[in-house]
Order: C-alpha cells, then sequence, then structure tokens
C-alpha cells in the first residue's frame, strides 16, 4: 500500500469529470487499499479518486461510527465503505445544513445545504450491485464525494462572498506553511 498524493484547489485535476469504471479487478482494489490509507493519513471519512489524480468514477468513505449509535463515548468501529460507479436515484425534497470540510480545501469549512435523505446505487470493491436508502451524515458525505466526480468542490455550492473569504483563508494558511518551513 502507499500513500498517495492529495490535490488541493486550485489543481485542475480536481475540475475534470471523472469516466466510469469499466472493470472491477485487482489493480481497481489496490487503488481502493491507497486510497483508504491516504484517507486515514489525512485524517478524512471520504475521499474521491479524482482528489489522488485518478479521474474514475469511484469513491471510499469510513465514518468511524460508534460501535453503539446510543453511546457516544464507545469506540469507534470502522466501516469502510466503496462506491463504484455511483448514482443518486433519488433524494429527499427537504435539505440540512451540514459544516463540510474536504481535504482538497485543506482546514476550511462552511455550511452547505443538501438533501438529507438520498436512494443511491453503486457497485462494491467485489463488483456486486448495490441500492440503498442513505441518510444523515451518510448521504451527506456520499453527495460530497460525488459532487468531486463532476469536477465540483464543495465551495461551489457558497456564495461568491463565502467562497472568496474561505478561498483566502486557504491562500494565508498555505503562505504561513510554507514561511514555517523555509
Amino acid at each position: 500500500m502507499a500513500l498517495l498524493r492529495i490535490y488541493e484547489t486550485p489543481d485542475p485535476m480536481l475540475r475534470q469529470i471523472s469516466t466510469p469504471v469499466e472493470t472491477v479487478d485487482d489493480e481497481l482494489r489496490a487503488l481502493i487499499k491507497d486510497m483508504f490509507e491516504t484517507m486515514y493519513e489525512a485524517p478524512g471519512i471520504g475521499l474521491a479518486a479524482v482528489q489522488v489524480g485518478v479521474p474514475k468514477r469511484l469513491l471510499v468513505m469510513d465514518l468511524q461510527e460508534p460501535s453503539d449509535p446510543a453511546d457516544e463515548n464507545s469506540p469507534p468501529v470502522k466501516l469502510p465503505r466503496v462506491f463504484i460507479n455511483p448514482e443518486i436515484v433519488s433524494h429527499s425534497d427537504s435539505e440540512v445544513p451540514y459544516t463540510e470540510g474536504c481535504l482538497s480545501v485543506p482546514d476550511q469549512y462552511a455550511e452547505v445545504m443538501r438533501p438529507d435523505h438520498v436512494r443511491a446505487r453503486w457497485l462494491d470493491e467485489h463488483g456486486k450491485s448495490h441500492e440503498e436508502d442513505l441518510d444523515d451524515l451518510l448521504a451527506i458525505c456520499l453527495q460530497h464525494e460525488m459532487d468531486h466526480l463532476e469536477g465540483v468542490l464543495f465551495i461551489d455550492h457558497l456564495s461568491k462572498l463565502k467562497r472568496d473569504m474561505v478561498l483566502k483563508k486557504l491562500a494565508k494558511a498555505r503562505k504561513e506553511r510554507g514561511s514555517r518551513a523555509a
């Protein structure tokens, strides 16, 4: 397994529209393992293949759910999920605000409105087809990661004023990191 480079905005790679995965094979499964390792190291809860320079319709997620949802103090259980060629079949009419962040827009967060319930269809890492109702954070995260497959970042859902503020903060943080590294 290997850590992969996570592309950051404004890299044009992030604006590419991803193409469908044609074959679920060992090469794809190796990429999936590398994506999980990269996501955990970052750390994040979701990662689309295009974020690591592979414009394919593939994403991984692990929401680190508590082992006992009733007990917030219980240790998290890894529930890694792989979505190959995901599609949203339907979604709720109601939208909820959620404060999102992104590994490609590091350390920046903003509130985005999204449907709180979706019905999705996808293949897993074994090529098995799934169709399932997803809600809450899983639905939000899936929509966020699927946006990457269309060349869309969460900041694109913001007003121009808010997006410009996030990008200014990001530029300032990069400049400060660069001066500390020198």
